[in-house]
This record gives structure tokens, sequence and C-alpha cells, in this order.
């Protein structure tokens, strides 16, 4: 018991005799283990009461209350007032409780104490309980303390450390980790200063280049040199350990003391920064008063700047990736740019050779296309002639002029041909019951091919409707029929066989797909095609004819009135057998069908009331607008001719009432017929609008299913019609 318990003279006598089995502590040597834990007991002066002692005088303690009195002296037998006067204001009312009988705890107490030369925070623990005698009266108070001082400051520098680590987690530029981390950390600790520095190569030059301060205190921001601060300050800082100045007049010299001066501060704790040997940085907390730093302090500025540090080199690293990103993507862009370079060079080049290559077609094309024009031109010129005659007869004049209009369709379905190859021609799709059409092909194939070509037709049983242009439709099947005629070298068999439901397989590289198409197949007994012909049989003035026997423009109208519509065209063939082209197209279900606008064959009146209707003409070509504007006049209407759209928007007026119908072309100069179009029917919804074109691209790319549209050439009786139609007349 003497090795913890300290007890003096006839108390410790009177203290070991007492009966302590019957107070409500039990014996001492029953008491657990607590050399850690300061045990203090004071009586009051009714024990002994031979002896008068004072109120709260300390009678005995532990080894463990040692390090708590520090440099004070002997406390045994004095007044706990005497010994910790500096605290006793706020013990007393807890002491006074006790010895009314009531038990109390206090928990991390602060206090200063002194255990070695530096005054110190520490922080305790304190239960008080009251002693009592066998009568149950309080004799005393047995006073339990526990100094808590490392889990108290363990706590603080994990909360600082975590307002830090949160504070510069999302943060990606170091001024800003450095800024948010001088705050905490000054606020923390209570100082005037929290500053950076960059150390120069020499390691004596040093730039302060950002620092915390409270306010109204001057910044410290700027050049200094290291040795201006003292040899203390070099060694110690190039050596890698801390600088701690408490007080800069008793610690350092002279000439350094006044540089600390200078700058406003009395007590400083400054950290380094060694990377590869060198003294690279600084992290320094200030004082503008005296100030006995504490070793926890210091601990905690060290985690601080290692943690502020490494945060740095975080950022650092992290702007440097993305500066590599950015030159890697600067790199990009440059190597974009020369691929592009490289690219426009090889598109010019292979522009170049394309026009070489239409030059050739353009060759190829001349003896056939030359050959069939200057035919239609004849019969055009020798008809002209003849009806220019004097007293001809009804009868020759009429055979005259139907071998005019033959011939006009003729040429138109030249054109068509190769319009259909570029894809720029537009179409005019319906849907339609596509084994009926196959079937009359069928019967007219007969009189195409021959009496020496059997022609069958093998049709589902069930019927199959696609959405196509059902005369670029005919067209595609009779000119793949009269291409079988002729390898059939007019003696054979051609099959055409229908199939629907089936999926596009891939032809010629392209993807297929997986909707349902039908398929519509020709199978001829000809000589076959070879591969290499193969090749090339849709190309455009591809022909194995001899000049004048054909343009080479059949298939190519197959290819583009197949390609235009959504589907495609395969073609196989084995020499000495024959050869099967397969035309594929999308099917489209029966409740799908769209009443589409009446047929150009519908019966209509030629002719119009006087002055009934106004129509608008819409041509830039002088002698078409004329043409087109005395048709409608012959018709009955009354007409005006704009020779542009911008003309026709300022004759039409804003709402577009002053004509009941307007009659445009597409292509012209400045804006086109179908923008014109969409003009005039966003002034007036309901304006019939007709559009004629015989070639454009904007039509073939988007359509005009918005519109009425008459193809050229077009006759009298094809615009009267669709006139009667649009203005309700048929």
């Amino acid at each position: 018991m003497a090795n913890w318990l300290r007890c003096e003279g006839l108390m410790a006598d009177k203290i070991r005799s007492h009966d302590w089995a019957s107070t409500s502590l039990g014996p001492l040597h029953a008491w657990p283990d607590v050399l850690k834990t300061t045990v203090l007991l004071m009586l009051d002066s009714h024990f002994p009461k031979s002896i008068v002692w004072g109120p709260e005088l300390i009678t005995i303690y532990n080894d463990g209350f040692l390090p708590i009195l520090g440099d004070k002296p002997e406390a045994l037998g004095r007044p706990f007032s005497d010994v910790w006067e500096e605290v006793w204001d706020e013990i007393r009312p807890i002491a006074d409780a006790a010895f009314a009988g009531h038990a109390t705890y206090i928990e991390n107490f602060p206090l200063v104490i002194q255990r070695t030369q530096v005054p110190e925070p520490a922080y305790f623990t304190f239960c008080y309980s009251p002693i009592r005698d066998p009568n149950g009266n309080v004799v005393g108070m047995l006073d339990t303390v526990t100094e808590t001082t490392t889990t108290v400051l363990l706590s603080q520098r994990l909360a600082v450390l975590d307002a830090i680590a949160t504070a510069v987690v999302n943060l990606t530029e170091p001024e800003g980790i450095l800024a948010a981390t001088m705050r905490l950390t000054a606020e923390y600790l209570k100082v005037t200063h929290c500053a950076y520095a960059d150390m120069e190569p020499d390691e004596d030059a040093f730039f302060i280049r950002d620092n915390w301060t409270v306010p109204g205190t001057p910044s410290i921001v700027g050049a200094y040199r290291l040795s201006d601060f003292g040899e203390m300050a070099v060694s110690r800082l190039r050596a890698g350990q801390p600088l701690v100045i408490n007080d800069r007049a008793k610690d350092l010299l002279p000439q350094a003391a006044a540089t600390f001066a200078g700058m406003g501060i009395a007590a400083t704790i400054c950290l380094p920064l060694i990377k590869g040997g060198r003294l690279t940085a600084l992290m320094a907390v200030h004082d503008q008063t005296p100030r006995l730093w504490t070793p926890f302090e210091l601990g905690l500025l060290s985690e601080v700047t290692e943690l502020s540090w490494a945060h740095i080199e975080r950022a650092r690293a992290d702007s440097a990736v993305r500066d590599g990103l950015a030159e890697l993507e600067l790199l990009n862009t440059t190597l974009e740019q020369r691929v592009e370079e490289r690219s426009a060079r090889l598109l010019h080049t292979e522009a170049a050779l394309r026009q070489s290559q239409k030059l050739e077609a353009i060759g190829q094309l001349t003896g056939g296309v030359a050959h069939d024009f200057n035919n239609l031109l004849t019969i055009i010129r020798a008809s002209v002639d003849f009806l220019r005659t004097p007293n001809l007869s009804a009868t020759r004049q009429a055979r005259y002029m139907n071998a005019v209009s033959d011939t006009v369709d003729r040429a138109s379905k030249l054109t068509s041909q190769l319009l259909a190859f570029s894809r720029r021609q537009p179409l005019n799709p319906q849907v339609f019951n596509v084994g009926e059409r196959i079937r009359s092909i069928g019967e007219m194939l007969d009189a195409l091919t021959g009496a020496r070509i059997q022609v069958n037709v093998e049709l589902p049983g069930q019927p199959c409707h696609i959405k196509a242009d059902s005369s670029q439709f005919e067209t595609a099947l009779v000119n793949i029929a009269l291409n079988a005629r002729d390898a059939m070298e007019g003696h054979g068999q051609l099959v055409l066989r229908l199939e629907q439901g089936l999926a596009l397989p891939s032809i010629r590289g392209h993807a297929g797909s997986s909707g349902k198409f039908i398929a519509v197949s020709l199978h001829d007994t000809g000589a076959g095609i070879s591969a290499r012909t193969l090749e090339h049989i849709f190309e455009p003035f591809f022909t194995t004819k001899e000049v004048g026997k054909g343009t080479g423009l059949g298939l190519s109208q197959v290819f583009g009135f197949a390609k235009q519509s959504g589907g495609d065209v395969d073609v196989s063939s084995v020499i000495g057998q024959g050869s099967v082209f397969t035309l594929y197209l999308p099917q489209v279900e029966v409740e799908a069908i769209i009443p589409t606008p009446g047929d150009v064959h519908e019966a209509a009146s030629l002719t119009a009331a006087q002055g009934q209707y106004r129509v608008l003409v819409v041509e830039d070509n002088l002698e078409v607008g004329g043409f087109a504007n005395q048709i409608l006049q012959d018709l009955g209407y009354e007409t005006a001719w704009a020779a542009n759209a911008e003309e026709a928007l300022l004759m039409i007026g804003p709402e577009a009432m002053a004509f009941d119908a307007v009659f445009s072309d597409v292509v012209m100069p400045g804006m086109t017929g179908v923008a014109l179009a969409g003009e005039l029917r966003r002034r007036r919804a309901q304006l019939p609008v007709i559009l004629a074109s015989g070639y454009s691209e904007e039509l073939a790319e988007d359509g005009y299913s918005a519109f009425e549209f008459l193809a050229k050439p077009y006759s009298a009786d094809q615009l009267a019609r669709v006139l009667a139609r649009v203005l309700g007349k048929d």
C-alpha cells in the first residue's frame, strides 16, 4: 500500500487503523489497481476530531498524482484550495457537493501543467465520491482523477486532419489546397500567420507565395533569404528538422531576431520539405507574441504539412495528366488535320479520276444515246414538216401527231433511265398489289419478246403489296426482260416468279435487312453472263452491245429504282444455263395502304369556267413559262407568271389569297420550288400547290409527298387533270 499511497504522521496511522470495512468504499487493499489513476483523499475537520485540519485537506494521494502536481510544493495536509488555487473557483462547487453527500463526475477537464520546462495543456476526468463514517456522516471525499490528455488531443488532431482532407479532396489546384489547409490550421492553433514558401535551387532564397493571416494582420508574402534568419534556421531546415522559436528575443541572435521582427513575428514553427535530397519548400505557423509551442502542436503541424504536400503532389500529378491529355488531344487534332488534308488530296484525286471516267462514259454514251435521240428527233422533225403541208388529210394529220406524241414519250423514257441510275428522278410511290401488276406485265411481255420465247408467271396464292412508283416498277421489269430476250437470241423460256415475306440478303457487300421484302425474279435460259461482265452490268453506260444498239442504261435504271425504293437487285448466272435477276422491294401490309390521290387517268374536264380560277405560274425558263401560261389560258384559267420564287411571294401576298392555285417549277435560281411551296403552305395551309420537274436532287432526296407533282415533259391533258383534281373540279 505504501508504494502508491502517501500519508502523513498520525493521520496516516489513524487512516490505517480505521475500520474501512464499515465505509462505503471498502478496505483499501481491496481497491482495484489504479496505479495509472490519481487517487486523492480529502477529510473534513471532524476526522479525526483530535486534530483540527480545516475543510478539504489533502490527506492521501498515490504516485499517479505526482505528475499532475508538477512543480507545486508538497500537498499533503494542505487545503486543496491552496494547492490548486487557479482552478478552485471551478472545483469548489463540486467539492461542496461531495461533502454534502453527492457523488460528482467531470469528464475531460482542461488544465495547464508544467511537467517539463514548457507548460502544456492537459485534460482530466474527475470522480468525486463522499466518504461516510459508521453513522453515515460524510467525513471526507475521495477524488479519482484519470488523465485523458492523449485521448482528447488525438481526437482533436483527427478532427483537424479530417476537416482539412474533406476541404481539399476535390480541389485540383495547389493554390486552393494551400489556402484551405492554412486557414483550418491557423484557426485551430489560434496563430496570426500560416504560410507556404517555395525554395529556390540554391536552397537559400525562397518566396512565400501564399499565407493566411488574422484580420488586420499584414501579409508576409514576398521574397526572403534563409540565411537572414540565422545559422540555426539554415542548419535545421536543410537537415530536414523543424525550426521551433518560442520567443525571438530569447531564442535567436540579434540579426535573426531583427529579421523576424521585420515580419511582425515573435514565435514560429517552420517545417521543411526535403525532396530528392534538396530543401524544396517550407510550411510555417507564426504568432505575433511569444508562445511556448507544445509537442502536440509540433506533431499536429507535421501531420498537416505532410497531408497538405501529399494533396499538392496529387493535384500536380492530376494537372500533369490533364496537360498530357491536352497535348495528346492537340496531337490527335494535328493528326486529324493531316488526315483531313491527305483525305482532301485523295478526294481531289478521286474526283479527277471520276471526271476522267465520266468523260470516258460520255464517249461510250455518245454512240447509243445520240443514235437514239437522233432517231427520235428525226421522227419529230419529219412529222412536223408533214403537218405544215397544205391540204393535209385528217387521217395523215392524226398519224403524224400521234407519231410526235409517241416519240416524246420514248424520249421521256430515255431521260428517265438516265435519271434512275443517278437516283435523281423523283418517284411517285403508291401502294399496289404487286401480283396483279406482274400478271399484266407478263401478258405484255408476250408481245415484246416474240412468239419463240415462252413467258411463264408464277404467283403466290395470297396477294401481297408494295409501296413504290408503279411506272418505274414496270419499266424495271421490262428492262430486265428485254435483256433476257437479247441473251436468249429470241428463243427460250422466261419465268417471272413472285415470293413474299423474305429477308433482304447481303448483296455486293451491302448489309441486308430482317424486314419483310418481296422478291421478283426473272429466270432466262440464255447464254449466261461471264463473271467479269457480271461485275459491271449495273454500271452506267456499260453494255456489251455494238455502238448504236443500246445505251447501257436499262439495268442501271433497275439498280437506281431498287435502291431509291429501299430495296436492291441481285443477279446470278451460269454460263450456258442462263441468268436470274431478283428485284427486292419492301413489302407492306394491306392495313397500311393509304388511299392515294386520284390517278392521272381519272376523267376530268379539259376546260374551266371562264375566269372562275386564278393560277400563278412560276417558271424561270422563258419558253417553258410562256408555254405553260398559254396552256392554262387555253384551258380557261386566269393566269399570272412569275419568273422566280421571290417574285411569286410578292405577287401572292402575305396571306397567299391572290390566287386559287400555284403551278411551279422545282429547279430555279435562288429559292427552289420546294422551298416556295413550303412558304406558301405556311401562309395558307390549304393552298393547292403543283410542282413540276424533270430532274431535282432535292425531290430525289426528300420527296414531294406533301404536294402534287407533275413530271416533265407533261402534256396539256395531264396538267388539266391535275389542276382539276386539286381544285376539286373532278
